[in-house]
This record gives structure tokens, C-alpha cells and sequence, in this order.
């Protein structure tokens, strides 16, 4: 009885926890599907378009010292529902930015949403894991990837019918309104999160020590320890950093590259992003066995040294079928960084896992602004050159990890 019952709990966890992944690939791959659009309709140069991505980033980054208050306050599951609800909206606030100021607001705003959402998610597929000794996290990130897939097909289904940009963000809000209420009640519980227990513990025990310690010593202040990442763990979110770099600039540059640099056609240049989203849930599809069999580190330092030379290559030849080749060696080599990495920080513990994700939302929205700085200063040849170079920096911070070795099967 038991054993049928445990599966049957870890899909519908499954499901439910993949479906914040999709939630937030389809509503960050939404906008930036647009971003021509929004380029066009603002009129914005591509380092106003860098500096609009660059807000994103920079309501991310300040989204990470609430994470930790809101967790404790509202748990993983709340806090994904809330922040979910938050980025669904905001997509057809952004349809009706009137200027510029107003779209800078509006993207800083998501980027708080985002990374509050992308902490929560992690925290609750960390919590799968461990609650039912399986591996979860590969699949987890690949309906991220099936996400910002969908999203790409339904911008260019939607352009070959208008071209408004609201009613397409206000169907894509009721698709994402339908998609979180379906989700959420198949969440884990608050109180099986990976360190909500083990940090009330860990705070607890804090204070009883800093008061035995005022005890002692007479007079003496009390003072907290301050714990300093490990590095290991600063490797590891570097590797991140450069692995979402390269990952959050696919989504949002690779549809501009096609139609500006390469000439593909307005209904074409969205394939850039479903290209290297496919390639992404295939890659990850099999990635829990691919780790079982050739070890993390194996997968991360090739896989990712593949997707820069791949892209490399692809601009140097260019056009628009070595561009999509390009993408495409990206989709697939950089697959398997997040999750690995992931999965790497939750075994040094809880605040390594912040830390990382932290790093990761940093560098996939922040990231692709830099991009688009190097893209204005220069051309977007270059900018994307850079996205190549990123995922040869993945590469080489992986080798100064010390990844588990592959399972025995």
C-alpha cells in the first residue's frame, strides 16, 4: 500500500512544483519575445533596451533580503503564489506602459516578483528531493525551459493574427492566472521546505549560546557569528552566474540577433528563443540519468564548453541557419548547469542554496543588460560573442567544484 502511495504523491508534487517552472519560463519568455516590439513601440535604442533589462536585474537583486523574511513569514508555497500572481499582472501593466520611466518601474517591479518566485520554486523542488529520495531537479527545470518554448510559439502564433502587444499579454495573464490556481494545491507544505526547520533550530541554538556567552562573561555583548560562504560555494555561483548570463541572454537577445543582425523576418525571429528551449527540455528531459551515469561535473564542464564554441561558430559563419545551429549547441550544452548546480549547493545546506539562486536571478536578469551595453557600444555580433564567452567561463569555474561522483547503478 505504502509503496504505491509514495509515487503517486511525487508526481502530483511533481506536477505541481513543474508547473512554477513553466509559470515563470512562459511569462519571462512572453515579454521578451516582444522585446522588438516594445523596442519599436517606445522607440528605444538597444541600450535603452539593455538598461529596461538592466531594471529587471536590479529589482531582482533587491528582491534578496526580503527573500529570507518572506520565506520564514509565508513559507515557499505562499510565497510562490503570491509572487506568481504578481507577474501575471504585470504583463498587461507593461502592454500599456505609456513611456519609457513607466516600463523601467514596471520591469524593476517584475524582477523583484521573479526573484522571489525563483527562490520559492528551487526551495520546493529542493524539498522533493528530499522528501521522497528521488531526483527531480533536471525535470523541474526543464518545463522552465517548455516554458519559455510555449511562450516563443504563442508570440509568433499571436503576431500572425495582430500584432497588438496587449492582447497578447492579456491572454498570456489569463493562461498564467489558470495555470498557478491549477498548481497550488499539489505544493508542498511550508514546514517540509528544505531549512525552514533546520534554520529555526539553527537560530534558536544562536541565541540560547549568545545568552550562555552574555551569562559568562559579565558585561560582554552577545555577538552573532558571522558565517561567510564557503569557496565552494563561490565558485559554484559563479558558474551559475555565467551558466544564467548565457541562458537569460538567449531569451532575450537571440529574437533581436535574428532579425537585426542575421535578416530573418518578424514572424521568424521568435524560433531563435524556441530553438534553444527545445533543446533545453530534451537536454534536461534526460539529464537525472545523464548525471547517474557521467557524473555532474562531466556533464556541466563539457556541456558547457559545447555551447560556447557551438555559438562562437555560428557567428562567425553567420546567417540565419548557423545562428539557429548556434543556438541550438547552446539549448543543449548549458541544459544541465542550473540543475546540477542546484542540486550541488542544497548538499552544502540552506544558505548555500540561497546564495546560489540568489547569484543565478542576478545573472540571468542582469546579465543579458550587460549584453546589450556591449551590443550598443558595438554591434550585436559582439554582444552575442559575449553570451559564447560566458559559457566558456561556466566550463571553467565547474572545474573547481567538487561534484559528487556518478551513482553506481
Amino acid at each position: 500500500m505504502t509503496t504505491l502511495q509514495v509515487p503517486a504523491d511525487f508526481r502530483r508534487a511533481q506536477l505541481a512544483i513543474g508547473g512554477l517552472f513553466l509559470f515563470l519560463g512562459f511569462q519571462y519568455a512572453t515579454w521578451a519575445a516582444r522585446l522588438p516590439a516594445l523596442k519599436s513601440g517606445l522607440g528605444l535604442s538597444e541600450t535603452e533596451i539593455g538598461l529596461l533589462l538592466m531594471a529587471c536585474g536590479a529589482g531582482a537583486a533587491a528582491s534578496f533580503p526580503l527573500v529570507p523574511v518572506l520565506m520564514r513569514r509565508l513559507g515557499s508555497r505562499q510565497l510562490a503564489t503570491v509572487s506568481a500572481v504578481v507577474l501575471a499582472a504585470l504583463l498587461p501593466v507593461l502592454a500599456a506602459a505609456p513611456n519609457y520611466p513607466v516600463a523601467l518601474a514596471v520591469i524593476c517591479l517584475d524582477g523583484v516578483a521573479v526573484g522571489c518566485l525563483n527562490v520559492a520554486m528551487n526551495a520546493q523542488g529542493a524539498a522533493l528531493e528530499a522528501a521522497f529520495a528521488r531526483t527531480a531537479m533536471g525535470k523541474l527545470h526543464a518545463t522552465f525551459s517548455a516554458g519559455s518554448f510555449l511562450a516563443a510559439l504563442f508570440a509568433s502564433g499571436v503576431n500572425t493574427f495582430t500584432s497588438s502587444l496587449a492582447a497578447h499579454f492579456w491572454i498570456a495573464t489569463a493562461l498564467l492566472l489558470l495555470l498557478i490556481v491549477a498548481a497550488r494545491p499539489g505544493l508542498l507544505a511550508e514546514d517540509t521546505a528544505p531549512g525552514t526547520a533546520e534554520a529555526k533550530e539553527d537560530t534558536a541554538a544562536e541565541e540560547s549560546a549568545a545568552e550562555r556567552e552574555g551569562t559568562e562573561q559579565e558585561g560582554a555583548k552577545p555577538r552573532r557569528k558571522l558565517n561567510l560562504p564557503s569557496r565552494v560555494t563561490i565558485w559554484m555561483g559563479l558558474a551559475m552566474v555565467f551558466g544564467t548570463v548565457t541562458e537569460g541572454s538567449m531569451n532575450d537577445w537571440s529574437a533581436l540577433y535574428l532579425e537585426d543582425a542575421a535578416g530573418a523576418s518578424e514572424q521568424l525571429a521568435p524560433l531563435g528563443i524556441a530553438v534553444v528551449s527545445v533543446m533545453m527540455v530534451l537536454a534536461r528531459i534526460f539529464s537525472d540519468n545523464w548525471r547517474t551515469r557521467w557524473g555532474d561535473g562531466r556533464i556541466v564542464v563539457l556541456g558547457s564548453a559545447l555551447a560556447g564554441l557551438g555559438l562562437g561558430l555560428g557567428l562567425l559563419v553567420g546567417g540565419v541557419v548557423p545562428a539557429l545551429l548556434g543556438f541550438a549547441c547552446v539549448g543543449l550544452g548549458v541544459a544541465a548547469v542550473t540543475p546540477c548546480v542546484y542540486v550541488a549547493a542544497a548538499r552544502q545546506g540552506p544558505d548555500a542554496l540561497a546564495l546560489v539562486a540568489a547569484m543565478g536571478t542576478t545573472g540571468l536578469l542582469a546579465g543579458p543588460a550587460l549584453i546589450g551595453f556591449i551590443a550598443g557600444g558595438t554591434s550585436l555580433v559582439w554582444g552575442m560573442g559575449a553570451v559564447a564567452a560566458s559559457a566558456v567561463l561556466v566550463s571553467l569555474c565547474a572545474t573547481r567544484i567538487q561534484w559528487p561522483a556518478p551513482a553506481e547503478k
